[in-house]
């Protein structure tokens, strides 16, 4: 900005620029030109910024617009001078010294300035506009749409307008330069793509823009031809059944789409589809198939992996056969599975479990023939083979019977019975089959074809040995064994004559426990004849002599001696009483002394503490079970074991 300061003068518009040019002239500074952009065939507005907004404005003595040193309009207070060549273009707005200029052209273009008069100052204010023509017509060109991957190609664009500056667009991503991509023609209108890939195929588009204006052009796309590779054929394997329908499918990674050639074991079939239908197939139809595809474009091909496809006969009929119908242990034999059908696999079961091979057994002809060497009882059972292949099985069973025996028979039954008594014999054989079996009393056949022999009363004559005859009616294998039975008579005592004998045996036992009672109070025992008395270890007189009796055989006595030293019977509580033997030899009562000791002794039995009725405790010392023999006993002199 320009500010200049002069002495007042006469007032006269004539003498204004007269009066100007006299007037002292002080500079203050040029501010930064201010530029202003405009498309062509529009307008502008020049607007003063020396004149701040919201001012008091002062009443201009004159206001002069000037194009590079060229007038454009000089208004006074009261005159406007306007250049032809800006008739009907530009418009003043003198309020604030604004200009606006109409139908701009490219030669508008340049500097602008404006000088402002007041009766204080003069203002000076220097604009630049630019004017720029429109975009339009953005077009992209390719040297070749149709490419080759790994092939160049070249891309165009070119637009109308001025100051053009371009950006490339490969679908939303803006391409930068690279090794592969090259921007060239200084305003970077044409894309250069080095090693083309099959994503380089667009839409490329070329953005144009300038100071006023942009564009886009049409997209354009690039069909890059590639392949083929990545070629398969699906299902690569199958099984099928021999009569059903097969589709094989070949895929290619491929553009444009590939053509297709079938091959079966290499040599070419008719047909040329992407779908290859066998129908109703038959196991000659079973085979490697391969796909070639092939790209007309690209001029090359390339064959996939066979595919193995297997035509398979359905398995049925399947049997184990043996090459003997009657098997003994040790003989060999083998077993065969048959199937009708395509047999991939055979397995072996025994009794459900799967077969584990054992001493003497081995397969032949994979799996096909079961051999056994020597045959055990063990190898019997029922043998199963399955036969499969991927789309079907089936099974056959057989039973392995092996004979044997009959081994290790016995009879079960009583050694002894009673006459009248219901006898029950059972005869048991290892057999296959089964024994069939024949019972003997004393080599008398009596029973034929039983297991079990039963009499609902035997007599005495049924005693003796009894024999069971084990047969094997196929081997004709035999054995036996002996059981000897003995049978006894029942006492033909009534039960008057048992309860009188039991009375009896009652009385005789009170009898000698009496007698016992009398000799150990008094220590002395009378009879028939009589012993010197000898003093026992405590000072008691117990010696005592028994006659031979025939009468008197044995008695089973109990004593116990109280606290108050009185003997007294006692009984056990079960009921049975325990014994002591006493043993002496046959010595007449003249012939004892002081030095001998009498051969006797005495077994006691269990004899334990007891308690009588009145509670007093009985040593064991004190009690004695004594089992009398009929000889002479001296008491004293018996040892107890």
């Amino acid at each position: 900005m320009v500010e200049l300061l002069f002495s007042p003068v006469k007032k006269g518009p004539v003498d204004m620029f007269f009066l100007l040019c006299a007037a002292s002239v002080i500079f203050t500074g040029l501010s930064a030109a201010d530029v202003l952009v405009a498309p062509e065939g529009g307008k502008v507005m020049f607007a003063p910024v020396m004149i701040p907004a919201g001012e008091p404005v002062m009443p201009f003595r004159a206001v002069i617009w000037k194009f590079e040193l060229f007038n454009i309009i000089t208004s006074l207070r009261d005159l406007n001078n306007t250049e032809p060549q800006y008739e009907g273009r530009i418009t003043l707005f003198r309020s604030n010294g604004s200009l606006e200029l109409r139908n701009l052209t490219l030669n508008d273009t340049g500097t602008y300035d404006i000088t402002i008069i007041t009766d204080a100052t003069t203002l000076i204010e220097e604009l630049t506009l630019e004017v720029y023509v429109p975009i339009s017509n953005v077009t992209v060109t390719a040297n070749n749409t149709e490419v080759l991957e790994f092939t160049s190609v070249r891309l165009s664009c070119s637009s109308s307008g001025s100051s053009l500056s371009f950006l490339w667009l490969n679908g939303s991503s803006e391409v930068t330069a690279s090794d592969r991509v090259q921007l060239t023609d200084g305003g970077s209108s044409a894309l250069m793509i080095h090693q083309v890939t099959r994503y380089d195929r667009g839409p490329f588009r070329c953005h144009v823009t300038n100071p006023v204006s942009n564009g886009t052009s049409d997209p354009v796309n690039l069909s890059v031809s590639f392949g083929p590779e990545n070629v398969t054929v699906t299902p690569s394997k199958g099984f099928f059944l021999n009569g059903s329908n097969i589709n094989l499918t070949c895929s290619a990674v491929s553009r444009p789409a590939a053509h297709f050639q079938w091959f079966l074991n290499g040599d070419k079939l008719l047909d040329t589809e992407r779908v290859l239908s066998l129908v109703n197939v038959h196991m000659n139809q079973s085979g490697n198939y391969s796909c070639q595809a092939f790209n007309n474009r690209t001029m090359k091909n390339e064959t996939s992996l066979p595919a193995v496809i297997s035509v398979l006969k359905r398995i049925s009929a399947a049997s184990v056969n043996s090459t003997r119908t009657q098997v003994f242990v040790g003989d060999s034999v083998n077993l065969t599975c048959e199937a009708a059908g395509s047999v991939f696999t055979r397995r072996w079961f025994k009794d459900g479990s799967p077969l584990i091979l054992s001493d003497g057994m081995m397969f032949h002809n994979d799996r096909r023939v079961l051999s056994f060497q020597s045959l055990t009882r063990d190898d019997r059972g029922e043998y199963t083979c399955t036969v499969a292949n991927p789309i079907s099985s089936d099974e056959a069973k057989f039973t392995m019977v092996v004979i044997f025996g009959p081994e290790n028979i016995h009879i079960i039954g009583p050694r002894e019975i009673n006459v009248k008594q219901m006898l029950t014999l059972i005869c048991a054989a290892d057999s296959i089959p089964p024994a069939r079996y024949t019972w003997f009393l004393n080599k008398t056949e009596i029973k034929n074809d039983a297991v079990v022999f039963t009499k609902a009363a035997v007599e005495l004559s049924d005693s003796g040995s009894y024999t069971c005859k084990a047969r094997n009616e196929i081997s004709g294998s035999t054995t036996e064994a002996v059981h000897v039975l003995s049978v006894k008579q029942l006492s033909s005592c009534s039960a008057g004559c048992v309860i009188g004998i039991i009375f009896a045996c009652c009385v005789f036992a009170g009898l000698i426990g009496g007698i016992c009672f009398y000799c150990k109070k008094r220590g002395k025992y009378s009879a028939s004849e009589y012993t010197d008395d000898t003093t026992g270890g405590e000072g008691q007189n117990n010696v005592a002599f028994v006659r031979r009796s025939e009468d008197l055989t044995y008695a089973d006595v109990n004593f116990v001696q109280s606290e108050d030293g009185e003997v007294v019977k006692q009984v056990s509580e079960n009921g049975v009483s325990d014994y002591a033997e006493v043993k002496v030899t046959d010595k007449t009562p003249e012939e004892p002394s002081a030095s001998s000791t009498p051969d006797a002794n005495v077994d006691v039995k269990d004899a334990v503490p007891q308690s009588d009725a009145d509670g007093a405790k009985t040593d064991a010392g004190d009690l004695i079970a004594l089992d009398i023999i009929d000889e002479p006993v001296d008491l004293d002199d018996v040892t107890i074991s």
